[in-house]
């Protein structure tokens, strides 16, 4: 105790000059007596020097000065810190220890765009983001927001002099340049994204001044901050890049983009952005290595903790961001670590051996449970560590119910079809075989963990083995063996082959390979096959894929800020996907695609009027209970079993906290505060 008051005082020094105490070293496990703020694990800097009875003084990693003349574009750096970060910064409290500077983060991805999101959530930032126990929004990028009572108001108050990563200013103009010339641009975005809608209607962004910015919805949407703690899409973009660049912004955009080679402002905006809200969009480097040099930087300017400076079809590099905005409790600027290295390896085989040779730092994305034997077996010798921790989504399949082959159309769609091939599932065995006996066997119902409105029927609903019972519903859908090779034909005689085409980031093979045989053992012929994750999507979007083969459900709190689980194609490029032409029709109001039952209908009212509803009130609940009665009674994704997944970290990796889920929902490492790990070797 004496030494911890020791720290709360004033230091005399002999001249006689009174200087503010250093501050104590704060972490979450030695607090070193300073209470909690009121956010947990974390301060704004005028909470923490009242609380701690000190005065911060701040540090920077040595080689920022080296690091910044990395990034093409970046000025020189400003010699005090105090002109890189905002004057009021966040403070972290790191997990164990303060960390030390330097070092590479070693990452290992699929390819490009493929299983990135892992190592994008260690440098990510948002407005808000969720804590460490999964149920806390605390600040980040914004230092606070207000709700008016209507939750139709939603105020974000940002850091003074808080800069993008090239020095320029961060402001609320940033936030609305985003929405207004970004999020619901058709130049841009093909089509607004649910999350920057309100029952389908746009919102208004006013900024108030240059740290206030207001979103003006047209009805209640109380998910909407629960959206910006969790998504990798962004609530800002930097208008003095992107904005001269933009013809709405800048008049002289398109004049501009030519003199570097570019037809128009908006060709250079997406060689930048892309046509997407994916922060993993290839940069220039990739997209148009011949004419990078032209272009004022390689990459946006971001306020994440690192940015790229190097990007090819091997991997990416990326070095810490000089004007980062958070600070540990003793004052030293984050990141610790000072570069990022990613490389790809679409091969499951391969990522396993690096893995277990221990060159990879962190990963947990696309690492299947099915590998934690092999991975647990080599810990003390790889020198890393293997958690297993329970994952929201399960592993589920799905028919395409707007197959262009209208006859596997039709039998796709009718329920019975859907019905026999969930209860012809030994999902016991699945369970034993490809998951270890650590999972349990779940029907999808869209939510997890599930509410305390969805009746518990449905959560077994369909998923009991009864291949007999199958036989028969596949007998009435008039699916029979005509050619008598014991495998069913379709209804005009056709041969019957379902290609079961997956990705291990999705689903392990493990489990596809026990599902085929299952559907063999009650007549239905499949051929299953391993596929990048590139081309899985690419033929699921294009609506040829037979049957969906992924993970798949979210938290009620995401729900109610972004809807893609109940509107057709039931998920963004990235998830998985079914009846593509049912989401042409709802897109194109009729004029195109293939109009989908009432069921879908009712569901798409549902979940909209589900998002303003406030939660827990008999409204919100009977929409809720509707929702879950409409996707499971129809089966329009058939559940399997929900079972952890390995987390892996290198021992060196200090700091690294056990993770409550293993889980892309709450956007993978975000809340466990990738920024404040170092590495100790």
């Amino acid at each position: 105790m004496k030494q911890k008051l020791l720290c709360l005082i004033p230091l005399i020094l002999v001249t006689g000059v009174v200087q503010a105490a250093s501050c104590p070293a704060v972490t979450v496990a030695d607090n070193k007596g300073v209470p909690s703020g009121d956010f947990p694990q974390q301060y704004e800097l005028s909470e923490f020097q009242s609380l701690a009875n000190c005065t911060l003084s701040f540090n920077a990693n040595p080689d920022s000065a080296a690091l910044n003349s990395k990034i093409r574009g970046n000025p020189a750096l400003p010699s005090n810190l105090s002109d890189r970060i905002p004057a009021e910064p966040l403070v972290y409290a790191p997990y164990d220890s303060i960390g030390k500077y330097g070092g590479t983060l070693d990452v290992l991805s699929n390819a490009t765009e493929a299983g990135t999101s892992d190592f994008l959530s260690v440098r990510h930032v948002n407005l808000v983001r969720y804590s460490d126990d999964l149920q806390t929004i605390v600040p980040n990028i914004a230092k606070g927001w207000e709700w008016n009572d209507d939750f139709t108001q939603l105020t974000f108050f940002l850091r003074k002099g808080h800069r993008w990563s090239d020095g320029a200013p961060f402001t609320a103009e940033d936030v609305k340049f985003w929405y207004d010339e970004i999020a619901l641009d058709p130049k841009i975005m093909q089509k607004p994204k649910d999350y920057v809608l309100v029952g389908g209607k746009p919102m208004t962004v006013d900024v108030i001044d240059p740290q206030t910015v207001r979103f003006n919805l047209p009805a209640p949407k109380p998910g909407l901050l629960s959206h910006f703690a969790t998504s990798f899409a962004q609530g800002f973009q930097p208008k003095h890049f992107l904005g001269q660049f933009h013809p709405d912004v800048n008049p002289d955009a398109d004049a501009l983009a030519q003199t570097l080679g570019y037809e128009n402002g908006l060709a250079v905006i997406k060689a930048y952005f892309g046509n997407s809200d994916w922060t993993d969009t290839p940069s220039p480097l990739l997209n148009s290595p011949d004419r990078v040099a032209k272009l004022p930087a390689d990459v946006i300017p971001t306020l994440e903790s690192h940015i790229t400076v190097s990007d090819t079809t091997e991997g990416r590099h990326f070095v810490a961001n000089p004007y980062f905005h958070i600070v540990d409790t003793q004052g030293n600027q984050l990141p610790y670590i000072s570069e990022q290295d990613e490389i790809y390896a679409n091969d499951n085989e391969i990522r396993i051996l690096k893995l277990i040779n221990g060159e990879v730092d962190y990963k947990a994305q696309s690492v299947q449970l099915p590998a934690a034997p092999i991975l647990l077996e080599h810990q003390e010798s790889g020198d890393y560590t293997i958690e297993l921790r329970p994952e929201i989504t399960l592993a589920n399949v799905s028919f395409n119910v707007t197959h262009p082959n209208l006859e596997k159309r039709k039998v796709f769609g009718d329920l019975r079809f859907r019905q026999a091939m969930s209860i012809a599932l030994n999902r016991d065995e699945i369970n034993e075989v490809a998951f270890l006996g650590l999972g349990v066997a779940k029907q999808y119902i869209g939510f997890s963990p599930t509410p305390s409105f969805v009746d518990s029927k449905w959560e077994s609903y369909m998923i009991q083995y009864d291949p007999a019972a199958a036989k028969a519903l596949l007998d009435e859908v008039g699916l029979k063996d005509i050619d008598g090779d014991g495998m069913r034909e379709l209804p005009n005689g056709e041969k019957l082959i379902l290609n079961l085409q997956f990705s291990t980031q999705g689903v392990a093979g493990e489990v596809m390979e026990l599902v085929g045989q299952h559907w063999a053992e009650v007549g239905i012929q499949s051929t299953v096959k391993e596929v990048t994750p590139d081309e899985y999507r690419s033929t699921q979007s294009s609506n040829n894929l037979d049957v969906g083969a992924w993970r798949k459900s979210q938290p009620m709190a995401i729900v109610l800020g972004n809807n893609e689980l109940w509107v057709p194609p039931y998920e963004g490029y990235f998830g998985h996907r079914t009846a593509m032409l049912w989401a042409e029709y709802v897109d194109s109001n009729g004029d195109s695609g293939v109009k989908p039952p009432a069921y879908a209908m009712q569901l798409i009212d549902d979940v909209n009027a589900f998002q303003s509803a406030m939660a827990g009130t008999a409204e919100s609940d009977a929409l809720g209970a509707r929702m879950v009665e409409n996707m499971v009674g129809n089966l329009l994704f058939i559940g399997l079993v929900q079972a952890p997944a390995p987390i892996y970290h290198r021992n060196a990796l200090k700091n690294f906290t056990t993770f409550l889920t293993q889980s892309y929902e709450y956007y993978r490492t975000y809340p466990y505060r990738g920024t404040q790990w170092y590495l100790d070797e």
